[in-house]
């Protein structure tokens, strides 16, 4: 009896082997179907699948020295412009040779302006501080009776004029700041007319905008404070279509220009906007282009005159030579 279990059990077990046996090579058997199907496309994509499954690790590898790479470049030419930059700003600043002419710009005229002017003027003064700092002769810039309706544009506006140099900034009038015998006021109602600079002294620019609306007042205030006064020598180089009234800026920049050039007409011509309409002027006063146009029409033949025509025989005029 015991003999014909261990039989029977083997028996099922070589039954259970065989059936996995079969199921193994269906299964195979599938597989190889499935491998039969396949297009060629679908191989090729599913093989292009593997590869890039196993590449995965290279390209990162080559995206990270790939960066790494156009960082170093990123730094070596930030490093190259910036010792071009630093190179070019020393260059210039070799060759500067400050100026001990003060130009100051008079700000008390605040309550006069509208706040539209009073922002025309801050751009202004924004214009005179960065063109003195790039000047050949920087002067001594003072900014005086600084305040109200300026002050606070500038704060709105330009929060970092607190830390401007080479620049005076005062809260009191310039009276107060520059001894009054070194004063001289510059205004085109004065009669005297300013030939030379002194640099001993220093030349007030009326700080208004104001479309002349207040024509005048600075030449006023200056013989109210019985301090010197003068115009630049517009007239003496040049013929304006508008009026002789410069803005602030322009009457700063001059300055500079003739401290560098030593020339009035060059300075003017080279600072003076084209909308002035500028035109250079003789000895005499005369527009030079007006002289050149006179003297090309005196060399053009003149009309003949009644006595230098008569009639010819087949009655046409003729010309006496």
């Amino acid at each position: 009896m015991a003999d014909d279990s261990v039989k029977g059990e083997a028996s099922a077990q070589q039954q259970r082997d065989d059936g996995h046996n079969k199921k193994t090579v269906g299964s195979n058997g599938e597989s190889a179907a499935e491998n039969q199907t396949m297009s060629k496309r679908q191989m090729k994509k599913l093989l292009k699948q593997q590869k890039w499954e196993e590449e995965r690790e290279l390209r990162k590898q080559r995206r990270k020295e790939r960066k790494q790479q156009r960082r170093l470049q990123r730094q070596n030419h930030q490093e190259e412009e910036g010792a071009d930059a630093q190179s070019a700003r020393k260059r210039p600043r070799r060759e500067v040779t400050p100026s001990s002419l003060r130009l100051v710009v008079d700000c008390s005229f605040d309550k006069l302006m509208l706040i539209k002017d009073v922002r025309k003027l801050h751009k202004q003064i924004q214009r005179c501080y960065a063109e003195n700092r790039r000047a050949v002769h920087p002067v001594q810039f003072y900014l005086t009776s600084l305040g109200g309706q300026l002050k606070q544009s500038m704060d709105e506006k330009d929060k970092g004029w607190v830390n401007w140099k080479d620049i005076t900034i005062k809260t009191e009038h310039y009276s107060e700041v520059v001894a009054k015998e070194d004063l001289v006021y510059l205004t085109s109602d004065s009669p005297n007319v300013l030939e030379e600079l002194d640099q001993k002294k220093a030349y007030v620019i009326g700080g208004l905008v104001d479309h002349n609306h207040h024509k005048g007042i600075t030449f006023e205030r200056a013989k109210e404070l019985g301090i010197n006064h003068a115009q630049l020598p517009l007239s003496s180089f040049v013929k304006m279509n508008s009026r002789k009234v410069l803005a602030v800026n322009h009457v700063f920049e001059i300055i500079l220009a003739y401290l560098e050039k030593g020339s009035w007409q060059e300075a003017f011509f080279t600072i003076l906007p084209q909308r002035k309409g500028a035109v250079a002027v003789d000895q005499d006063g005369t527009a030079i282009q007006d002289k050149e146009e006179e003297d090309s029409d005196s060399d053009s033949d003149p009309d003949p005159t009644p006595e230098q025509t008569e009639k010819s025989p087949d009655g046409q005029l003729q010309t006496k030579l």
